[in-house]
């Protein structure tokens, strides 16, 4: 897929980028300051495992790519869902290449049968991207893929900044599972891939959200780790690995995707020392931010904290992890959401409704 856009002064090329271009469309979205890790050529690869294929569109001028997105489709019984999660990827200051860059992706969405695509820009709500899609037909969607909002921990200023702006309590017990002789260690053999993934299945029955297989935790983590972009960190304690957490580095963000601790030991704090060590790793990895990847959207929307976990079982879904979570500072943040754009409006309102 080649188009040419002519303008008065500069040609724009849209094209599909070819497996031997990794590095040039990784430091594109790892630079944007809209881009983000599920735009990366990894992530790609790695749902190109689970029934996805990754089709990467860039938008040039002169060489240079200023705008792409990473659509992901997934085929099912002769049609296609295309989607583009946290995407697509525009210079700030280019917000005109999101029509030619749209255009091109609804052309690849149409030629493969789509029944709708869906996006979900790494944009925060209120941005100019959302009357921008409204523009162009989308709808606003119920059904998001990823989380609404998220907190985001500023890394810049060093440790003695970042253990500043935690709260007491966090900080105390940081320092406290560290007295206690909680040992903290990368992964190192498939026995501790499978007890980080015993330990999913434990938080997940606890705090009630879905888990994985363990073959998905494994690929996430080769695709990263392979790339020097991701690790596995494990908790010891007494010689038994009691809490886990994968983190990732992309770009200058640091990102807290997966975690699971054990019910036992839990008085020895071993999850926040842990989580303090991948704070760490990103740091020595560069990140000047880190991602804690999901809090319940009615905090980010200002609604006060007491209120909305007395309206809530604290325990069910990202509730039962937000307190954890903001114990460490950082900042709200709440996503633009996602936007349907409908190829197929009769199988488009099905599928809506089974959802």
């Amino acid at each position: 897929m080649i188009n040419v856009l002519a303008t008065e002064t500069h040609t724009a090329i849209i094209r599909e980028v070819g497996p031997r271009e990794e590095a040039a469309w990784d430091s594109f979205v790892s630079c944007a300051p809209n881009g983000h890790i599920l735009q990366s050529w990894a992530w790609g690869e790695f749902k190109r495992s689970y029934g996805w294929q990754p089709v990467r569109l860039a938008l040039s001028i002169d060489g240079e790519i200023l705008a792409g997105a990473q659509v992901l489709i997934r085929s099912i019984a002769g049609v296609s869902l295309p989607y583009v999660p946290r995407g697509p990827v525009v210079a700030p200051d280019r917000p005109e290449l999101y029509f030619p860059l749209l255009d091109a992706i609804h052309r690849l969405g149409k030629g493969r049968h789509g029944v709708f695509l869906k996006v979900e820009p790494n944009e925060l709500a209120g941005s100019t991207v959302e009357p921008l899609l409204r523009s162009r037909g989308f709808l606003r969607s119920a059904h998001t893929v990823q989380a609404r909002a998220t907190l985001h921990v500023p890394l810049d200023g060093g440790e003695e900044v970042i253990l500043a702006q935690m709260k007491g309590k966090t900080r105390y017990n940081v320092r406290l599972a560290e007295r206690r002789g909680v040992q903290i260690r990368a992964a190192g053999s498939a026995d501790d891939l499978a007890r980080f993934h015993q330990l999913m299945v434990e938080t997940g029955e606890r705090d009630e959200f879905p888990v994985r297989s363990l073959a998905y935790y494994r690929d996430v983590l080769e695709a990263f780790r392979s790339r020097g972009q991701g690790e596995l960190l494990l908790a010891e304690f007494d010689g038994l690995i009691v809490a886990g957490i994968m983190v990732f580095a992309y770009g200058p963000e640091g990102i807290y995707m997966y975690g699971a601790s054990s019910n036992k030991h839990r008085r020895e704090m071993p999850t926040y020392l842990l989580q303090w060590r991948a704070i760490q790793w990103c740091l020595e990895h560069g990140c000047s931010r880190y991602d804690m990847w999901g809090i319940p959207e009615q905090v980010a929307d200002g609604a006060d904290e007491r209120d909305a976990l007395e309206a809530k079982n604290v325990r069910t879904g990202l509730w039962g992890v937000y307190r954890f979570k903001q114990g460490f500072g950082g900042e709200h943040s709440r996503y633009t959401g996602a936007y349907d754009y409908p190829y197929n409006r009769p199988l488009y309102l099905l599928w809506a409704r089974l959802r």
